[in-house]
């Protein structure tokens, strides 16, 4: 008889996984449709794991007081070929091996190798719509692979008004094993888990020039050295600090200010991107951040942070000039609203109206990339001008 597998589901948006802190029947126990299974702890609350068809209970796979990520298969249910057809399940599917894993299931739990997404890059149809209408059908079927509605984003769907149909669906997930595969990796799920969840927010970004040669020539004279992504971070944490709206958060109706100015930054580590935190960012000066920094992004590097270096954080600061980029659109992480970009500098020409002729100065692009609900344009701009302004005098820094 066809296995169904007891998947570990989004248990809310910022959840990534849940500890088993008890099973609430045994293997052999004939057990209902939507009937509890496993209790399960998060961050913040107790919640439970229901079944998703009638059957035998055949086996847990989870272990008590183990965490497990979104997607991780806990159990298998066997079930009747009515029930696997109800789920879009085909009888004679074959237990997943090393050829079809990365397809058919995300196994490994939090403290393991995360949940496995599909394959990116394929040719996209020009009539793919994406999944705008999942059916019950396909969210079963998608969550048994840990999918999302993001990963079909380049299905066609042969069914009305566009859908993609539980058939359609099948026949990508066939094509994708003619393709190379490989392994994504914890950080990469992670990742692609932030931006798909930040992306549900209406973004802009704004921009404008900023001369480094200030900040260039105190450089020069400070030890250790802070680098122009320190001077932007410090710039903006004294701006926050004069005006803490632009990094509130809009829960329902009310801006949430923050309570400290803490300020993360980007470090490229092994396949993916993590983001110190410097606390307090606005109260110590640059002098005493510039160790912390260099120390941070050294552990970064490692993968080797600290649990108080990590989270909490009210905006980012990114120095994507380090890739020789003059302009770019980061984006927010989803608990955040702000997140400082910093291009590449270039010698530029600029018009001395006290000598009447173009001098050359060093100059790159800041951006602010934003959530639109809670700051407009202007707001993001003001606040741009004045890192830029604190940025022009890196002594007040």
């Amino acid at each position: 008889m066809p296995a169904i597998h007891i998947i570990m589901p989004q248990l809310g948006e910022s959840i990534a996984e849940a500890r088993v802190i008890q099973f609430l029947v045994k293997p052999g126990d004939q057990i209902e449709a939507d009937q509890d299974l496993i209790e399960v702890e998060t961050d913040k609350a107790t919640m439970t794991v229901a079944s998703p068809c009638k059957g035998r209970l055949e086996s847990f796979s989870a272990q008590l007081n183990e965490s497990y990520a979104v997607g991780a298969t806990l159990g298998r249910i066997e079930a009747s070929p009515e029930e696997a057809a109800r789920l879009g399940m085909d009888e004679a599917t074959p237990e997943p091996d090393s050829d079809t894993e990365l397809l058919a299931k995300a196994e490994s739990n939090a403290h393991k190798a995360g949940v496995q997404p599909t394959v990116r890059g394929l040719p996209v149809p020009a009539n793919a719509a994406g999944a705008s209408y999942l059916s019950p059908r396909l969210k079963a079927r998608m969550d048994e692979l840990g999918l999302h509605a993001a990963d079909l984003a380049g299905v066609a769907g042969s069914g009305a008004a566009g859908r993609v149909t539980v058939e359609d669906f099948e026949r990508y997930i066939a094509s994708l094993e003619k393709h190379k595969l490989s392994g994504a990796s914890s950080m990469r799920v992670a990742v692609a888990d932030a931006m798909r969840r930040s992306w549900t927010r209406p973004l802009a970004t704004v921009g404008l020039p900023v001369a480094l040669d200030e900040v260039l020539a105190h450089r020069k004279s400070c030890e250790p050295k802070p680098g122009p992504a320190l001077y932007a971070l410090r710039a903006l944490a004294l701006a926050l600090s004069e005006n803490s709206a632009p990094a509130g958060r809009l829960v329902g109706s009310k801006i949430v200010h923050p309570s400290a100015i803490d300020v993360g930054f980007a470090v490229e580590a092994e396949d993916g991107v993590l983001v110190p935190v410097l606390r307090g960012a606005d109260k110590n000066p640059l002098k005493e951040l510039t160790v912390r920094y260099n120390e941070l992004v050294g552990l970064a590097r490692q993968r080797k942070l600290p649990p108080d270096a990590t989270g909490g954080s009210v905006a980012t600061v990114t120095n994507f000039g380090t890739f020789g980029l003059v302009w770019a659109t980061p984006i927010p992480l989803p608990e955040q609203t702000l997140v400082l970009g910093l291009g590449a500098g270039r010698k530029m020409p600029y018009w001395d109206e006290a000598t009447s002729r173009f001098v050359p100065v060093m100059e790159a692009q800041l951006t602010l990339s934003f959530d639109h609900r809670v700051l407009d344009g202007g707001a993001a701009g003001r606040l741009l001008q004045r890192v830029s302004e604190l940025m022009r005098q890196p002594e007040r820094l």
